[in-house]
């Protein structure tokens, strides 16, 4: 199973259009996961949940999350990310960073109707969380299939292939 090189892993976050699926633990202990728009500046990414959101009492009581960052086209890269949230900005700040909010409209809209979207709804109170990707005890891990002249076996982690299968065997 090819790992991304950081090059790759840098392009892959810069990639437009592309959402983060944040996973985080509701109060009663079920997983809840919940796709958001992202940018990711130097190495800290950064999102964006609004004060009601179930996701933002989920951080504020565990700050503990994992991400997931995949394509839907070949060769499949992923990444994922575990890590503890950081509050840049809580909801009530928005104007100390709505350029930011402005930027991360941007990578998923053409940036006119971005600036309309922000304008519309900056009476809707959001934080303005970070996860350094860099940080002590934050977990990274990529993967892709193989490409052509690679081995194809190279498609699992090996733990993936039991002794006497077909694959294992090759």
């Amino acid at each position: 199973m090819p790992k991304l090189t950081s090059a790759e892993v840098d392009e892959l976050l810069m990639e437009p259009g592309l959402l983060a699926r944040i996973g985080t633990t509701d109060a009663d202990g079920m997983p809840r996961v919940l796709p958001l728009w992202f940018i990711v500046e130097g190495r800290t990414l950064y999102f964006t949940p609004r004060e009601p959101a179930v996701i933002w009492r989920n951080i504020v009581r565990d700050p503990r999350i994992g991400i997931s960052i995949d394509e839907e086209t070949p060769p499949y890269r992923k990444l994922t990310i575990q890590g503890t949230v950081t509050i840049t900005h809580p909801p009530g700040e928005d104007d100390q960073w709505r350029e930011m909010y402005r930027r991360i409209a941007g990578r998923y809209t053409p940036q006119n109707w971005a600036d309309r979207y922000v304008e519309d709804t900056d009476d809707q109170p959001r934080a303005l969380c970070a996860l350094d990707l860099d940080a002590p005890g934050t977990k990274v891990s990529t993967w892709r299939m193989p490409v052509r002249g690679e081995d194809p076996r190279g498609i699992w982690a090996t733990r993936y292939y039991l002794p006497g299968t077909k694959m294992r065997e090759t």
